[in-house]
């Protein structure tokens, strides 16, 4: 028995290492993979042209430092230009900021709708339609706020289509028509964004529930901090899309950064000669390539490849919320509680 569990142990030790040894692997290639990835994600595309440029630029400049007149400077000048403040750091704050704050939204609908399911499914067919339609609701919260963070307004004027703010056409979004309640009317044009329309709903919702004796009122009192959360995390969230860094400032950091570039080439011919073509390249690379990624992360709710993947999050969490909705609907037809039985859908051990 002993030489048995000795094995065992033997062998769970051989499988840890071979998962260590995997993950040593694959964290080497997945290295290698980003070191020469050059399109999905890069930001080469935006940034080629001012570093071709630049070299051009040095090019030029050493090939008349050559052939005509010595043009070199003193490599002093180097650091007193090369004291630019980048945005870098502030737009990766910005994205994760709206990464938390959407995770508040998505934390407040996940605990209203547990709320109203476990405290609604024994009564009568109406109320049930009720909580049915507020649950539903819940989850156009979510579309509304993607909607609303990427300036596609309308889904609530013509159901299932939201204008595009680049082109002003209509853009289909079925998935989202049959979640607004039937009849509603948007203000879009008056000024109140459709979030901030759909919060009145759930807010006379557990006020319903408050009068009929579903939530108590440390229930009720709690539901509605969480609504009042949700609210503030979708209004801190407008802040990042709708206050941008200050133009003045990025009319200076752009102007200091080529600039430096500019300067760089008559530091290095010198000692350089056609090297410092390379060595310019390379550094207005690093440099554009900083400047280029705290651009996109500026606004982080758009389509770009580095933004936050806001349809996959928010389809995640409505297919995790209609989860709960069916097995509520389940619950209340049969009378039992939650997530108790038989799973729908699979069969038991003896194929009944």
């Amino acid at each position: 028995m002993v030489l048995v569990l000795t094995n065992f142990t033997d062998g769970r030790k051989q499988i840890i290492r071979f998962f260590w040894y995997e993950q040593q692997l694959k964290s080497q290639l997945d290295f290698l993979r980003l070191v020469f990835r050059f399109i999905k994600g890069a930001i080469h595309g935006a940034i080629v042209l001012p570093v071709f440029l630049h070299a051009a630029f040095a090019g030029l400049i050493v090939a008349l430092d050559q052939q005509v007149h010595d043009l070199g400077l003193p490599a002093s000048i180097i650091p007193s230009l090369s004291i630019v403040v980048f945005r870098n750091q502030t737009s990766y704050n910005r994205f994760w900021d709206g990464r938390n704050y959407l995770t508040v939204v998505i934390t407040t609908v996940r605990n209203l709708t547990r709320c109203f399911l476990a405290n609604s499914y024994r009564y009568s067919l109406a109320d049930r339609a009720d909580t049915d339609r507020i649950i539903r609701i819940l989850i156009a919260i979510l579309y509304a706020t993607k909607n609303h963070l990427r300036a596609e307004w309308g889904a609530e004027i013509i159901p299932g289509t939201a204008v595009s703010p680049s082109t002003g056409n209509p853009t289909l979004t079925p998935e989202y028509s049959d979640l607004l309640p039937k009849g509603l009317y948007g203000c879009d044009d008056r000024g109140l964004g459709l979030v901030l329309q759909l919060t009145f709903f759930v807010e006379q919702y557990i006020k319903r529930g408050t009068d009929k004796g579903w939530f108590n009122a440390p229930q009720a009192s709690q539901m509605h901090v969480q609504l009042n959360t949700m609210t503030d995390a979708y209004g801190r969230m407008e802040t990042i899309r709708l206050t941008p860094i200050p133009i003045a400032h990025l009319i200076h950091q752009k102007q200091v950064l080529a600039l430096f570039g500019c300067v760089l080439p008559f530091a290095l011919v010198d000692k350089m000669n056609y090297w410092a073509i390379p060595v310019v390249s390379l550094v207005m690379f690093t440099l554009y390539g900083i400047d280029g990624i705290g651009s996109q992360l500026e606004d982080p709710f758009g389509y770009d490849r580095n933004d936050i993947k806001m349809d996959f999050i928010v389809e995640d969490i409505r297919s995790e919320i209609s989860v709960m909705l069916e097995e509520w609907k389940r619950a209340a037809a049969q009378g039992n509680d939650m997530f108790v039985g038989r799973r729908p859908g699979l069969l038991t051990p003896n194929g009944r």
